[in-house]
């Protein structure tokens, strides 16, 4: 047994808090750790603690769980701190979706990078300074940050060079994209090996193999266009496959608001997307899902209550990297992932600074990855367009530097296939005006951004989007359950 001390920041993120902890409890050696939640929501904070309480007692484990709104308490002591935030919640996602729109921004998601996504990353970067300067302060020495918020490569970078924490991002689309591939190549996923590697949701599978045989990408694509239900959801990743040669981990919906060719022509985006679910493409998707979610759980706490009551089954542990890593670190169990950390080196042809996600080993000596690895020309040059606009993005988190935060959101590919610069400037100043209370660092500039829209002459639209889809109501979330 190993006895240590956890924070999870966020933790009123319910639903993934519970995955993350089920999983930790299914090493053996953890049964005595402690585990701190803390979030700025008393009513979440109260649900995940009592629900977790019941897995402990349900299982019989001496495992500590305590729960408080003051962070630093939560941090003081800790080992590990893993970050699961949303700075703003739904309040100011739903403007990162809604603004963008009207000058004809259609995101599927908005969290890495586009309009929303450097405006997530502009409202969680001052908070995550504020975490590592308590896990500076009171945490265990040389203890590890693991952040699982978006934007990862945003916030991981600023975690990095400005908080001056052991940090690594961490994320799940690597697994799911696999998952994918083995299907589509009707192999199982223990048979399927590879190098996935870029930045993240920007991750290319440059190297496959079942059982040790090279998959090429003719026979990939055919595995894609056979199948019966990824041919139709991700009709715009396997145009890309085509075209570029490799896969990428990204879903539809994502990968289409990375790119400058798919979603910029309203009358087009139904060709590439496809709306069975809101990850494949559909506008303001996640916004959606989100919202639906955190009224289903409100609704059906109870439900969820009574599930805690059942044993741990380890083998249902889920592909979540933080357990394994904990494992890795404190019992030297080795554990290969993918890992978003600074490349140096990692990826020959991205620059040294950027945040990459690519392959490595955990072990008690930490995390080492693999060095030396060159992405094809294309998927570099892809990914070095986002990689200026992260860097810009990061920068102008740091400085409160409106004129940066303008230039990074013009330099996005979609954006920047879509408006005008006159457009862009407007729009950065609605989105600062309207999340302003999110934004301690561009207060200075609030005053002058509304004179500015006061003044401005951009025509702007009351645009839902290409593809947009109502928030379902309770009742009809749960006659969809019944009926399927």
């Amino acid at each position: 047994m190993t006895s240590f001390k956890i924070a999870i920041i966020g933790a009123g993120s319910v639903g993934f808090t519970k995955k993350l902890f089920t999983d930790i409890l299914c090493v053996p050696e953890f049964a005595e750790i402690e585990v701190a939640l803390t979030d700025i929501s008393e009513q979440n904070l109260a649900m995940i603690k009592t629900i977790l309480d019941r897995i402990v007692e349900a299982n019989g484990l001496p495992t500590k769980v305590t729960a408080t709104t003051d962070r630093r308490k939560a941090i003081e002591g800790a080992r590990y701190i893993i970050s699961c935030v949303r700075v703003g919640g739904l309040e100011a996602y739903a403007e990162d979706i809604r603004i963008p729109l009207k000058y004809g921004v259609d995101q599927c998601v908005g969290d890495t990078i586009c309009a929303g996504g450097i405006l997530y990353g502009q409202r969680n970067i001052p908070v995550i300074l504020d975490f590592c300067k308590d896990i500076r302060e009171v945490a265990e020495p040389g203890a590890k940050f693991l952040n699982y918020a978006n934007p990862m490569a945003m916030n991981t970078w600023a975690a990095i060079e400005y908080g001056k924490v052991d940090t690594v991002g961490l994320c799940h689309g690597v697994q799911h994209g696999a998952e994918q591939i083995a299907e589509v190549l009707g192999v199982k996923d223990s048979e399927l090996d590879y190098i996935c590697s870029g930045i993240n949701h920007q991750t290319w599978f440059v190297d496959l193999r079942v059982n040790g045989r090279r998959i090429g990408k003719d026979e990939l694509i055919a595995g894609f266009e056979a199948h019966p239900v990824f041919s139709q959801q991700e009709k715009l990743r396997i145009d890309v496959l085509k075209r570029f040669g490799v896969y990428s981990t990204e879903s539809n919906g994502h990968l289409s608001e990375y790119l400058p060719w798919y979603r910029k022509r309203p009358e087009e985006t139904a060709r590439w997307i496809d709306m069975s679910d809101w990850i494949h493409g559909e506008t303001g998707g996640y916004l959606r899902h989100s919202t639906e979610t955190r009224n289903w759980f409100e609704t059906e706490f109870p439900r969820f209550l009574d599930s805690a009551g059942k044993p741990i089954d380890p083998a249902r542990r889920s592909n979540e990297h933080a357990s394994h890593i904990l494992e890795a670190l404190e019992t030297g169990r080795v554990y290969r992932g993918h890992f978003n950390v600074k490349n140096t080196g990692v990826i020959t042809n991205l620059p040294a600074d950027a945040i990459i996600e690519s392959p490595g080993f955990v072990d008690r000596f930490g995390i080492n990855m693999v060095s030396g690895i060159t992405l094809p020309e294309a998927c570099a040059a892809t990914c070095l367009s986002s990689i200026n606009v992260q860097r810009m993005s990061v920068h102008a988190a740091i400085s409160g530097d409106i004129d940066l935060l303008k230039l990074a959101v013009l330099h996005d590919p979609l954006v920047g296939a879509i408006c005008t610069p006159e457009e862009v400037w407007q729009m950065v100043d609605e989105m600062v005006v309207a999340e302003a209370r999110w934004l301690p660092q561009y207060a200075h500039a609030v005053d002058d951004a509304k004179a500015r829209l006061a003044k401005g002459t951009v025509k702007t639209r009351d645009w839902a989007g290409a593809a947009r889809r109502a928030v379902r109501s309770i009742d009809e979330l749960r006659a969809e359950k019944l009926a399927g």
